[in-house]
């Protein structure tokens, strides 16, 4: 038994089903031979963003595994990898190496040299006897601390190496979890309790300890109301009364004004980085800060409390806390929040339902969301946005139900994630109706994807709004490219018949002009993806230059 064939069988151990992949590497037949499926992706970073989808809703109990080959393979992987360390998802990544004895000759790649500050940790493969250590390190740093990518370099002639026998063992390691000191949880729970108008901010670690129920029962105990940010979308209900909604850049009313007028901000499985696609905190508030990573305390916002652990298990020590304080009865006024909240959800509607329910040709991004709303059996689908336009105007107006029936991403905003992403989503969860929006600028990155989702069997439906230009440039924000540039030279302008493309793959191409025809395009849809047929929407859509966003 090599090195590879031990690989293979330490990742059959670990219960991997699948490998996302593009050739060459050994791994990726030796897999296949021990019963693990492989599936090549049109690009090295389409692989990768596959197996980060897998990885996000897997909760940390299954992980997404990648191998490409070494030079061009490690190199065209690392967008991929960006996005997956940026989000804080934890993705295995096997790369093909070099020879030993040319890991240090120029220009060959090395990851252990060049995917420093890129993923979680890298580790390489310097002897045969190494292999099982370096694997079990690998999956302790995808089940345990601060998630993230996790990378092996598969050294070339090593690998090839007979594995001696008493070095052919490997103990599959556990995930441990840590819960905030006791002192902490009582403070914090006595700042809740001294808070004029506290709130909750959400984050994807609520998401990824399964603590959505937990969060639901510390809600409506303490009448906290609920923000989530871009990654911890789906957290709660956005039906419910405590629910303020999400947002990155954009958000709802109801959310703004408790971020703006709020005292105290209870955040939950966040990391609190400041980022274009967040929303800002303002000065003068007590935080009182829960993250699996103690590096995320103190980072961007100062911390009155550190509740370093397990999102879960704080939540529940929370609540405990509350009830042993409170004699059971809780805090807060919950009737009187959830009036405020409605209020606010009430006023902001008011203005935007017009637009929502618009019948204008070109058709409205809003039009297409409040359509997918209606639409789809929500609890029993995944919905992402892609960068730009559509993750701003989707965040705050798509309606999440179930932890995962939205996925967020995009600390670093690589077009075209959307994809790809939905190929992992759907071979996680087959049952579930996986959708993706994105522009016509977006599917350039990985529109070559819907025939690997077509080869593949992943059925996802894509919306594409095609307008011909890109319209996160345009608008307020037209002056980033300027007008020169659009004007004489046509940059932000593309085109294309991507129904016809979409055909030319093996998918179902559906062209939408009309309003009234977007509802019956995604019923079908949901048809033809059970049938196991991948579908793109091709929507004639405008530029649209309205967004969610406030000043104050």
């Amino acid at each position: 038994m090599n090195g590879i064939d031990f690989i293979a069988e330490i990742l059959k151990r670990e219960g991997v089903e699948w490998i996302s992949c593009f050739p060459s590497n050994p791994i990726i037949s030796t897999a296949a031979r021990v019963g693990i499926r492989p599936i090549a992706f049109r690009h090295e970073r389409g692989a990768v963003m596959a197996a980060d989808g897998y990885s996000r809703i897997s909760d940390r109990q299954r992980f997404g595994v990648v191998a490409v080959q070494s030079q061009a393979g490690a190199e065209n992987s690392l967008g991929g990898v960006a996005q997956a360390f940026a989000d804080n998802i934890p993705v295995l990544i096997l790369l093909g190496g070099n020879r030993l004895d040319q890991i240090s000759v120029r220009p060959n790649f090395s990851a252990v040299m060049r995917y420093q500050g890129w993923a979680k940790s890298v580790e390489a493969i310097y002897q045969p006897e190494q292999v099982g250590d370096v694997m079990r390190r690998a999956f302790h740093a995808l089940r345990n601390g601060p998630p993230g990518p996790v990378v092996v370099e598969l050294t070339a002639d090593v690998c090839a190496r007979e594995v001696p026998e008493q070095f052919r063992t490997y103990h599959s390691p556990k995930l441990v979890r840590q819960r905030p000191e006791t002192d902490a949880i009582q403070e914090a729970v006595r700042l809740l309790k001294a808070a004029k108008q506290p709130m909750i901010w959400a984050g994807a670690g609520v998401l990824f300890s399964g603590a959505s129920s937990a969060l639901k029962e510390l809600a409506e105990l303490t009448a906290m109301p609920v923000f989530c940010t871009m990654p911890g979308k789906s957290a709660i209900d956005e039906r419910h009364p405590l629910a303020l909604g999400a947002g990155s850049g954009t958000t709802t009313l109801a959310a703004h004004r408790w971020l703006v007028e709020s005292d105290v901000l209870l955040a939950l499985g966040t990391s609190l980085t400041r980022s274009p696609y967040a929303q800002p905190i303002r000065h003068g508030k007590t935080i009182i800060h829960n993250s699996i990573n103690p590096d995320d305390i103190n980072k961007n916002e100062a911390a009155e409390v550190a509740l370093i652990g397990d999102t879960k298990l704080t939540i529940e020590a929370l609540i405990d806390e509350i009830k042993s304080q409170t004699g059971g009865k809780g805090i807060g006024d919950r009737k009187k929040s959830q009036e405020h909240v409605a209020k606010l959800k009430s006023e902001w509607m008011a203005e935007w339902q017009s637009v929502l329910d618009s019948d204008d040709e070109p058709l409205s991004y809003y039009r297409v969301i409040s359509e997918l709303n209606r639409s789809l059996d929500r609890e029993n689908s995944i919905v992402t946005h892609d960068a730009g336009a559509p993750r701003d105007t989707m965040l705050p107006f798509y309606e999440a139900t179930t932890p995962h029936s939205y996925i967020g991403w995009g600390k670093t905003t690589h077009l075209g994630f959307g994809i790809p992403l939905m190929i992992g989503a759907k071979m996680a969860e087959p049952k579930k109706f996986c959708l993706n929006v994105m522009g016509d600028g977006a599917f350039g990155m990985s529109g070559l994807d819907l025939e690997t989702a077509v080869r593949s069997g992943a059925a996802i439906t894509t919306v594409l709004l095609n307008n011909s230009d890109m319209a996160t440039y345009s608008g307020p924000t037209r002056g980033t490219i300027g007008e020169e540039a659009r004007q004489q030279y046509g940059v932000s302008k593309m085109h294309g018949d991507y129904a016809k493309i979409a055909e030319g793959m093996g998918a179902v191409g559906i062209r939408v002009t009309k309003a009234s025809e977007i509802g019956p395009a995604l019923r079908e849809a949901q048809r033809l993806n059970a049938e196991g047929k991948t579908v793109l929407i091709d929507v004639n859509a405008n530029v649209e230059e309205r967004r969610s966003r406030f000043k104050s």
